[in-house]
């Protein structure tokens, strides 16, 4: 009996014993899993921290894309009108624009045409008056407005077109760019054509043409290809204090610098003269001071402008006197004005009085005067 029981009581032990270790092990499951608790927002960050930077970059794009895609809205745009957060275009650098500018071929420029492998066809010429040009076997060909690469293009045609030269290679030199150089004329020490100039400034070319001559007026005019107008420019008394006349000159502009209106003072003056105003205006009075004056022997009343005018000589009689007493007043005088101040006593006819002061003008030393 006893060894039944205390088998029986063992066996409960056991069943006890496994019921508790259950317990126990349910206890420290439950600790454990509160101690740390699971959070897929860390594991997603873990994963994706440990994918490497291409896969990442790849799942971003096309998580990007999945969200442009479910809520289309219009991308920003920048103030040039470029979307936000792409690369700004590079500005374009095509020179279609450009070839407007190449400079062409004019009369009087001097060209060297070759062809290749072909040395016989190898010359120099001049561009006519007529914007020809003659090369061997093929004539005379029209080369004014054409660039260099036209010009080249249609004497390969005539080229191949005659049957001289199969597929021929046409290159032109400009030796000689005449038709694109800047003329000077007038009151300059070396009036003539400029072709080669770096710096088209008015004041370079005039430098290139050896500057002004004493009689040079003040007053220049550039005649520019297309404009019927000429464009004036009033030079200051001294260029290198005052750039403002220093305008742009272009390929092909005429440059013309004229002569100073003179104003001559002959008779019986101190000091007969021609008077090179460069500038300015004169008077009467300011001419005849200019001049040295009047002589004690002058005839005031008899003083008079000898002017030239479309219809002849006219003589306008001057109170000289009064103009002197300031009880008239003074007369502005214009380019090549003869003021005659006749001797007193004289009995001269009016038209010896116009001959005689025509003929003392011509003998009469020329002085440049700054009003």
């Amino acid at each position: 009996m006893k060894s039944g029981t205390s088998s029986c009581t063992r066996q409960v032990r056991y069943v006890l014993l496994f019921f508790a270790a259950c317990c126990l092990a349910g206890v420290a499951a439950a600790q454990q899993s509160a101690a740390v608790p699971v959070d897929q927002n860390n594991t997603s960050n873990t994963q994706e921290a440990a994918q490497p930077a291409s896969q990442a970059a790849v799942n971003t794009s096309g998580a990007a894309a999945n969200s442009q895609s479910a809520t289309p809205t219009a991308s920003p745009r920048t103030s040039s009108g470029q979307t936000a957060g792409t690369l700004a275009q590079p500005p374009s650098t095509d020179t279609s624009d450009q070839s407007g500018a190449l400079v062409k071929l004019g009369r009087g420029d001097l060209i060297e045409v070759s062809v290749y492998n072909v040395p016989e066809l190898a010359t120099k010429a001049r561009v006519s008056n007529s914007g020809d040009v003659y090369l061997p076997l093929i004539d005379y060909v029209h080369v004014e407005g054409l660039t260099q690469e036209e010009a080249q293009t249609v004497i390969e045609k005539r080229l191949v077109d005659g049957g001289f030269v199969r597929n021929p290679h046409v290159t032109i030199f400009v030796d000689e760019a005449a038709s694109q150089g800047v003329t000077v004329l007038g009151e300059v020490a070396k009036p003539g054509i400029y072709p080669d100039v770096v710096d088209r400034k008015l004041y370079t070319m005039v430098s290139e043409a050896g500057g002004f001559t004493a009689a040079a007026s003040r007053k220049i005019a550039i005649i520019r290809r297309g404009q019927p107008e000429s464009i004036q420019v009033d030079l200051p008394r001294n260029l290198a204090d005052d750039l403002s006349g220093n305008v742009d000159v272009l390929p092909g502009d005429t440059i013309n610098v004229p002569r100073a209106p003179i104003i001559y003072v002959v008779g019986d003056v101190g000091r007969p003269s021609g008077l090179l105003v460069d500038n300015g205006t004169l008077t009467v009075l300011q001419a005849l001071a200019l001049a040295g004056g009047t002589n004690r022997t002058a005839k005031m009343g008899g003083a008079r402008i000898i002017r030239k005018t479309p219809s002849g000589m006219i003589e306008t009689p001057l109170q000289l006197k009064k103009m002197l007493e300031a009880k008239v007043p003074d007369v502005t005088l214009q380019a090549d004005d003869i003021l005659f101040v006749p001797v007193s006593g004289g009995r001269v006819l009016a038209a010896e009085t116009m001959s005689a002061a025509i003929s003392a003008a011509t003998a009469v030393s020329i002085y440049t005067v700054h009003p």
